[in-house]
């Protein structure tokens, strides 16, 4: 009954007492469901083995909090999307605020002392205001993200699997899903304004103006010559109507793709923003150096399975799938949570379907991830920089490697680079003597920095000591520091692979003896900072030496070059004036967030670049990381590398495509030869323009 002094209206407004009663008996039966499957997956996440990340949570608090609020992962290289998810979320947030606030009011402070109330007056009017504006809001969300969906049919919304045949599986229970979990929401959100409406169109209380949609839809319920007995007919149906959905809604939230509501919350607070950057060691004591089955798991690995949302940026973002490879990392994060669902527990009621087959046991590697999909990853990170909710897909993915290098399930060309990195300390095959053989063309002698103090330390790399065509890269390099009189030496024979791309492979074991000979040879040296031309080895050197003991800083050759020019040790004697392009190595811009050194560099030599659509950290990968560069690719439809050139090609006048990596330089130089682009762009590494213009 609505208080002419103090506005404000009856929660169960013309329902009887058994009514009201049905009201909470559902209620509690909503509840009880909810409760009965978050347990489920909260006792899954519980046989996950331990993991320190909830004091991670703790440290970034603040950061996650702000993410989450701003959606910032969500809006990055999608504003629209982002921002119509923006309005649902808070729009959500609002909605279920009001709903608490009645439930405080009416089932709490009511039966304590009804004179304390606050849900009426300025209060009420103002609430009425907030919940109306953020409901238009809401449902603008949704009407935006769903003709996206089934509208506009975005590739990352395709859930056609790179790794099976069609008439294996069948994703029409995602499909489903998606359509409950967006229907119920825009149904709860209609309904609501129609008991508002009809609410108001019966009783006509002059305050519920602050009511806005509600007072509109009155208005035109009025128009349409809708009785007060109709009205309150339509009230009560509709009433009822949106009881049953937000109750049945709260029912299915954790069976559904909505359980993603609370689980990315969670996900985002405890995600590492190092991961990958930094790769943990294997479990002391565990039976497999990596994952086997589903005990290997850590909480927040099982946490990830259930926080993805098949929003398919990942799948997109993937190199390997571009390529054609049977690698997508949405699907194996789906597919590792069905089979965890199987046999852990915190069921998803819609799920993918196949055949009935011979059950793989506990086994992962085989009945649930194939090797080949794991073997097809580069390691990018383009899945990890791109998911919004913080699904840490590459350090998994190295977990499941360990066990198949451990059960020596690899291509033949990986065991070689393997054994000869084992042998040598490089992927060559090359003897540890002729590392430094290519110091030879200069017309001077680099300092051994196991002798003389140096200022630079340059880690020079596999590939920029022993491919012919890199070799020419590192004595410009060295002319280059000659001439601005740079002090920096090398460790010669000592040197060894800096074991970024061992560690991806899985084989942790030799990783570690790598970098045991590596920090042996460092700890005779003195210098004051790392310099390196390889982003791989740059990756590793500066994220994961730290815990071996090395506390000097670790320098790109790009950003070194950039502090050069930008002091007046390096002039520029012949601006470069060509037009060119430049490609973010993933391990300098995507792992490390070395972006802007390289452009200040082109510039500040007078080329003129082009920006090719994927760049910075949306950059595309050559498809040479995580050990690819030692496997067989010919079974791939269209290999990174070349898909990469083709855009660069794309862009119409670009003389030049600039690389900042050994690995980029035979990369793409072969590239731009099988594709037959020979003539209409070429290959150069920043260092060699670097020496035309200085």
């Amino acid at each position: 009954m609505t208080d002419a002094i103090a506005p404000a209206r009856e929660v169960f407004r013309n329902l009887g007492t058994p009514a009201v009663a049905l009201f909470y008996l559902l209620g509690a039966l909503a509840i009880a469901i909810f409760c009965w499957g978050a347990w489920a997956r909260i006792r899954k996440y519980r046989r996950g083995r331990r993991s320190p990340r909830l004091r991670l949570a703790g440290a970034r608090l603040l950061h996650g909090l702000t993410a989450i609020a701003s959606h910032s992962t969500l809006r990055k290289r999608n504003a629209s999307t982002g921002l119509a998810h923006f309005a649902i979320f808070w729009g959500f947030v609002v909605l279920f605020i009001g709903t608490l606030i009645i439930m405080i009011d009416y089932d709490m402070v009511r039966l304590v002392d009804p004179a304390w109330r606050f849900w009426r007056g300025a209060f009420y009017l103002w609430y009425s205001l907030a919940l109306d504006v953020m409901g238009v809001a809401f449902l603008v969300g949704l009407a935006v993200l769903m003709a996206r969906r089934w509208g506009a049919r975005p590739a990352a919304l395709d859930y056609t699997r790179p790794d099976r045949a069609a008439d294996s599986y069948s994703r029409r229970g995602y499909l489903r899903d998606d359509a409950l979990f967006a229907w119920l929401l825009l149904l709860i959100g209609l309904t609501g304004y129609l008991v508002e409406g009809a609410r108001i169109a019966a009783d006509r209380p002059p305050f519920e103006t602050w009511s806005l949609v509600g007072w509109q839809l009155a208005n035109a319920f009025d128009a349409a010559g809708l009785s007060r007995r109709a009205a309150n007919a339509l009230h009560w149906w509709s009433w009822w109507g949106h009881a049953v959905l937000a109750l049945g809604f709260v029912a299915y939230l954790p069976y559904s793709k909505a359980v993603h509501i609370l689980v990315d919350l969670a996900n985002l607070l405890v995600h590492d923003e190092a991961a990958g950057r930094r790769l943990p060691a294997p479990v002391e004591g565990a039976a497999s150096a990596g994952y086997a089955t589903l005990a290997d798991f850590t909480w927040k690995e099982l946490l990830d399975l259930d926080a993805c949302t098949k929003c398919g940026r990942c799948h997109v973002a993937c190199p390997a799938r571009a390529a054609g490879a049977p690698l997508s990392p949405r699907d194996l994060i789906l597919g590792l949570r069905e089979h965890a669902e199987d046999r852990l527990g915190g069921l998803s009621l819609l799920r993918e379907t196949r055949p009935a087959a011979n059950d793989g046991g506990d086994a992962l590697i085989g009945p649930v991830v194939r090797p080949e999909t794991l073997w097809a990853c580069t390691t990018c990170l383009a899945c990890v920089e791109a998911c919004p909710v913080g699904i840490e897909h590459v350090p998994l993915i190295v977990q499941l490697r360990r066990k198949l290098v451990e059960d020596g399930t690899m291509d033949p060309t990986l065991q070689d680079a393997l054994q000869h990195l084992d042998r040598y300390g490089n992927s060559f095959g090359q003897s540890e003597r002729t590392r430094a053989k290519w110091t030879q063309g200069l017309p001077f002698r680099i300092k051994d920095a196991r002798r003389d103090e140096v200022e630079y330390l340059w880690f020079v790399g596999d590939y920029a000591s022993y491919n012919p065509r890199v070799q020419e890269v590192s004595r410009a390099v060295a002319r280059v520091l000659r001439r601005a009189g740079v002090d920096f030496g090398i460790l010669y024979e000592a040197e060894r692979n800096a074991g970024n791309d061992v560690r991806r492979v899985g084989e942790e074991g030799l990783f570690e003896k790598l970098a045991e000979q590596n920090m042996k040879a460092l700890a005779k040296c003195r210098f004051k900072a790392i310099l390196t031309t390889d982003p791989h080895s740059y990756n590793t050197l500066k994220n994961e030496y730290p815990a071996l003991g090395l506390s000097q800083p670790v320098v790109h050759y790009s950003e070194l070059l950039a502090d050069l020019l930008r002091s007046g040790r390096l002039t520029v004697a012949k601006p470069a004036g060509a037009a060119v392009t430049y490609h973010d190595p993933c391990y300098l811009g995507r792992y490390n967030g070395v972006f802007d050194a390289p452009r200040e560099v082109l510039g500040r030599i007078g080329a003129r670049l082009t920006e090719m659509g994927r760049c910075r950290d949306n950059s595309f990968c050559c498809g040479a990381g995580g050990g690819r560069i030692w496997m067989d690719d010919s079974g791939q439809e269209e290999r990174p590398s070349v898909n990469r050139i083709r855009e660069a090609v794309g862009l119409g006048s670009v003389q030049y495509f600039v690389v900042a990596c050994p690995k980029d330089v035979t990369m793409y130089e072969d590239a731009v030869k099988t594709s037959g682009q020979e003539g209409r762009i070429v290959v150069r590494d920043l260092a060699e323009l670097v020496e035309e213009a200085v």
